[in-house]
């Protein structure tokens, strides 16, 4: 049986791709992040060895835009291109997928009555590719599989905090159901607070973004009773990715270990990764 041995959170600022692709890991300004993801990468490699990693995010015009963006949607290939983002595809491989374990996530979703958008092609862009090479080797190729699973956080009406708590446990399931031995890993990303747009261009609440990783670990049920204004109020229009945070922890034990947690705030986005194990 397949098994869910840990959870990620981690944000997805793609300034941090940018830097990694750079190597400026050990410059000041960016070492405080960077070195917060080392012994996550090291604990993943020793402990974790995980085979597959199903990694929540959302799409940022890649594959989907505002004229036709799905509530939720699924990855069942068995490679996934690396998404131009106006700038040239980042140099990395191809990630690799998992077909049959794909379709048996969306098959099992679907019949757990969440209606997922299936995909067959899907390049990937920042939002799974920023935190893929802090927490995995890629050199020469990829050391994890990869199911992408895509969360609407970008065009309106967009789904619940609650709905996606709801959708990590029906993950869960999914991943229980499935007979092979797998270690799986869920990662939720996104955040932390941050806006990109308006009056409020560059707002950051330092203090909101560690009571949120306060109560995901503790009373994630506090988080799921947030509305999306409530958030965007707080903590930038853009921190509503968070929510996706909420559907890594759902396919958590209620109770859980924390492992490792990061926070770094220079610029105009909060930047955290924190690290679950069930107890």
């Amino acid at each position: 049986m397949a098994k869910i041995v840990a959870g990620i959170g981690s944000s997805h600022v793609p300034s941090i791709g940018r830097a990694y692709d750079a190597r400026q890991q050990e410059q000041a300004v960016w070492a405080p992040l960077f070195d917060g993801y080392k012994p996550v990468k090291k604990w993943l490699k020793e402990e974790i060895k995980a085979d597959v990693a199903i990694v929540v995010y959302n799409d940022h015009g890649t594959d989907f835009f505002f004229d036709r963006y799905p509530t939720f949607a699924i990855g069942v290939a068995e490679e996934y291109p690396i998404g131009d983002e106006g700038f040239g595809p980042r140099p990395l491989p191809p990630v690799p997928g998992t077909a049959d374990f794909s379709w048996h996530v969306a098959k099992s979703l679907i019949q757990d009555e969440f209606d997922m958008t299936v995909c067959q092609e899907m390049d990937v862009d920042h939002g799974l590719l920023v935190p893929l090479p802090l927490l995995w080797s890629h050199d020469p190729d990829w050391d994890i599989k990869v199911v992408p699973l895509v969360v609407n956080v970008i065009q309106h009406p967009l789904p619940s905090a609650l709905r996606c708590f709801k959708l990590g446990q029906a993950l869960r399931r999914a991943v229980e159901s499935y007979p092979e031995d797998l270690r799986v890993v869920v990662i939720g990303t996104g955040g932390m607070s941050h806006q990109l747009h308006g009056e409020r261009m560059g707002h950051m609440n330092a203090e909101w973004d560690q009571a949120f990783l306060d109560k995901l670990e503790a009373d994630p049920s506090l988080l799921t009773r947030m509305t999306h204004r409530e958030i965007m109020e707080a903590a930038g229009a853009e921190a509503v990715e968070l929510i996706m945070w909420l559907t890594m922890r759902g396919a958590m034990n209620e109770k859980v270990k924390r492992v490792h947690r990061n926070y770094y705030a220079p610029m105009t986005s909060g930047m955290g990764v924190v690290t679950f194990t069930d107890e």
